[in-house]
C-alpha cells in the first residue's frame, strides 16, 4: 500500500502546481509555463538525490544503455503532454479536453501492457474503466460552451496518450537501473528527466523566444514555488512507479477529481449535480477495487 501513499502525495503536489502554472500561462505564454517545472523544479530535484545519497551512503549507480531510450520517451513526451494540455487550459472547451485528457490511466494500461508487460488484472482493468469513465462524466456538465469541438477532443486524447507513453517512459527508465533501492532508482531518475527537460526548453526559447525566457527568470519568485512542487510530485509519482505498475498510479491518481468536488462542495458551498454525484460514485468505486486486492 506505499504505493498509494506515493500517490496521493503526488496527486495534491500536482494540483498545486497545476494551478500556479495556469496562472503564469497569461503572463508567460504556454511554452514559458511549461518551461517553468523544468527549469526551476531541476535545481531542487538534484537536491532530493544528494539527499538519498547522503542518507544511504551510496555512490551513484553506473547508467546501462537502454536506460537513456527511456528516459528520453519520457522526458520529451511529458513536455509534449504539459505544452497541448496548457494550450487549451484558459479555452471555454478546456472541460471537455480535461475529460479526455484524464483517460491517461487507459492509454497507460495498453503501453504498459505493450512495451513493459505489465499485467491488467481483471480487477485492475475494471477499476480503470469505472475510475475513467466517472472523471468523464463529472468533466462533461453540458450547457454552451461546453459541448465537444474536434479541436478539444484531438487534443485532450493526444495529450493523456503522451502523459501515458510518459508514465510508461520514465517506469521503464527507473526499472531499466535495476536496483535494490527504489528510492534511489526515483530520485536518480526524476534528476536526469529534469535536466534533460530544462536543458531542452531553455536551449529551444533561447534560439526561438529569448524573451520568454528573460520573462520566465523575471518572474522568478512564483516559478520557484512552482518549480519546487513540480520536483516534489514527481519524486512522489516515480516512488509509486518504482513499486507497482503505472497503470495503477495513475488511475488512483484520478481521486484528486473527487478532492476537487469536495472543496467545491464544503468550501465554496457549491451545490454537487447528479451529474457530478455519479461521477463521483464511479470514481471512488474503481479506485477502491483497485486498492482492495492490495
Amino acid at each position: 500500500m506505499l504505493w498509494a501513499v506515493f500517490t496521493l502525495i503526488a496527486a495534491a503536489a500536482q494540483t498545486a502546481r497545476n494551478a500556479m502554472q495556469r496562472e503564469l500561462t497569461a503572463t508567460l505564454g504556454t511554452v514559458g509555463a511549461t518551461h517553468v517545472r523544468f527549469l526551476f523544479g531541476f535545481p531542487f530535484a538534484l537536491l532530493f538525490l544528494a539527499g538519498v545519497l547522503i542518507a544511504t551512503g551510496e555512490a551513484l549507480p553506473k547508467l546501462p544503455g537502454v536506460f537513456w531510450p527511456w528516459v528520453i520517451v519520457g522526458a520529451f513526451t511529458q513536455i509534449a503532454a504539459t505544452a497541448t494540455m496548457l494550450s487549451v487550459m484558459g479555452e471555454r472547451s478546456f472541460v471537455v479536453a480535461y475529460a479526455y485528457i484524464k483517460t491517461e490511466p487507459v492509454h497507460v494500461a495498453l503501453f504498459g501492457l505493450i512495451f513493459l508487460g505489465d499485467k491488467i488484472t481483471p480487477f485492475s482493468a475494471i477499476a480503470i474503466f469505472l475510475a475513467t469513465a466517472g472523471v468523464i462524466v463529472i468533466s462533461l456538465k453540458g450547457g454552451i460552451g461546453e459541448r465537444p469541438t474536434m479541436r478539444s477532443t484531438v487534443i485532450g486524447l493526444v495529450s493523456g496518450a503522451l502523459f501515458g507513453l510518459s508514465a510508461i517512459g520514465y517506469r521503464g527508465a527507473i526499472l531499466s537501473l535495476q536496483l535494490p533501492d527504489f528510492v534511489l532508482a526515483a530520485t536518480y531518475t526524476v534528476a536526469i528527466g529534469l535536466v534533460i527537460q530544462a536543458a531542452t526548453l531553455s536551449l529551444y526559447l533561447a534560439l526561438r523566444d529569448p524573451k520568454v525566457l528573460r520573462a520566465i527568470v523575471g518572474a522568478w519568485r512564483p516559478s520557484l514555488l512552482a518549480g519546487f512542487m513540480g520536483a516534489f510530485a514527481s519524486e512522489f509519482w516515480f516512488l509509486a512507479f518504482a513499486i507497482t505498475t503505472a497503470a495503477n498510479v495513475r488511475t488512483l491518481a484520478l481521486v484528486e477529481v473527487v478532492f476537487a468536488q469536495g472543496v467545491t462542495r464544503f468550501v465554496f458551498k457549491q451545490p454537487t449535480t447528479r451529474r457530478e454525484a455519479l461521477g463521483v460514485g464511479l470514481v471512488v468505486i474503481g479506485v477502491a477495487l483497485l486498492v482492495w486486492p492490495h
